[in-house]
């Protein structure tokens, strides 16, 4: 039967599944994640990228203000009614060993919105209720509950969104969490939103460390580790696997860190950002590898500032095409291949070596 379901519904079924959570996402409702791993940059640093100005985007977003588009629903063709036998028996082969976990629920119930929606305009929900009902008859109650508080929580922030954008991060986190747990049960709502919970505990402790002036970065990179296992538990490490770039860079970004790095002599520089990687599960060869890109940065930094005050210097002297000649001729000798690119940048007002220097970021 898995197999003629597969073939029935083909690269559409798949689809829908890819959906989940997207629809989610696209409509500012962000329940528990499971992103996928990156391409571990983190054991392979492979390019050079400027430092972000957020690296994890605030769990206080304001759902329904989302800019990224909703994706495409997907499209299923042949006999209507023979079509949702076949997704009733993909979506139980799919999500049926885990159903009792709600964001499971949530995930599969925002696969089948996307889908009835799309089929069934203003009628969809009285349609996916009726699937429901077919499919899982023995979870029909528990199912139809939680698509009702999906839609109401919806709904409640569309009403609210202008009031929610009023208030400072604090007060509208408290606001939505007042809301989901009046509508899906507290229990639920942190069942839902776990990964929220964790990401905002593990973003408190690291203002917490940026503003605890008596620590170091030994003693602030121990807390932070610390901190790690506390909040994912058993499932630290495979969390890393997943986030390990993504957890360094926080604790770069940290200004203190920042600090205590540019206070340091290059080899202890050098030293205390093998220190932090390593800290943060990297293996040797990685290490290894970062150690070259560091390196790499130094010097491209360091003709960097020679660049910037020979171009300093042309600026008093000259104007115009001549100027701008005489700058081609520097960017060359100082970047080589890259010279013409970083022209590209000045012409649309981007200078590159006047942004700070972020030690182990750029």
């Amino acid at each position: 039967m898995r197999t003629r379901t597969k073939k029935i519904l083909g690269g559409s079924a798949v689809a829908l599944v890819v959906l989940a959570g997207l629809y989610l996402s696209s409509r500012g409702f962000k329940p528990e994640a499971r992103p996928v791993a990156p391409a571990s940059p983190g054991n392979s640093p492979r390019v050079e990228r400027q430092p972000a100005s957020a690296s994890v985007s605030s769990p206080a977003t304001i759902p329904g203000t989302m800019d990224e588009p909703a994706p495409a629903a997907p499209v299923l063709s042949g006999d209507p009614d023979k079509e949702l036998e076949e997704l009733s028996t993909f979506m139980r082969e799919r999500f049926g060993a885990k159903l009792k976990e709600p964001y499971v629920q949530i995930k599969m119930l925002e696969d089948l919105m996307r889908f009835f929606q799309k089929r069934y305009g203003d009628r969809w929900q009285e349609e996916l209720l009726a699937f429901l009902k077919k499919a899982f008859p023995e979870m029909h109650a528990e199912l139809a509950a939680m698509l009702r508080n999906r839609v109401d929580y919806e709904k409640w922030v569309k009403d609210n969104a202008a009031y929610l954008r009023n208030l400072n991060d604090k007060e509208r986190r408290s606001a939505m969490w007042d809301a989901r747990n009046r509508l899906f049960g507290k229990e639920t709502a942190e069942r839902i939103w776990a990964s929220e919970l964790k990401n905002q505990a593990l973003a408190d402790t690291l203002v917490a460390l940026d503003a605890n002036p008596d620590a170091n970065l030994t003693q602030k990179l121990s807390t932070y580790k610390q901190r790690l296992h506390e909040i994912h538990g058993e499932q630290t490490e495979v969390w890393l696997e997943r986030h390990r770039q993504e957890s360094m860079n926080r604790f770069l970004d940290l200004s203190t860190v920042q600090k205590e790095l540019s206070a340091m002599a290059p080899q202890e520089r050098s030293q205390s950002l093998r220190t932090i990687r390593k800290e943060m599960g990297l293996d040797e060869e990685a290490l290894k590898r970062w150690d070259e890109l560091d390196r790499t940065r130094d010097v491209r930094w360091d003709a960097g500032a020679k660049y910037m005050a020979e171009r300093e210097a042309l600026a008093k002297q000259l104007s115009g095409p001549e100027l701008e000649a005489k700058l081609q001729e520097l960017r060359a000798r100082y970047f080589g291949s890259e010279a013409e690119i970083i022209g590209q940048e000045e012409a649309s007002g981007f200078l590159r070596f006047e942004r700070p220097r972020q030690w182990g970021r750029n």
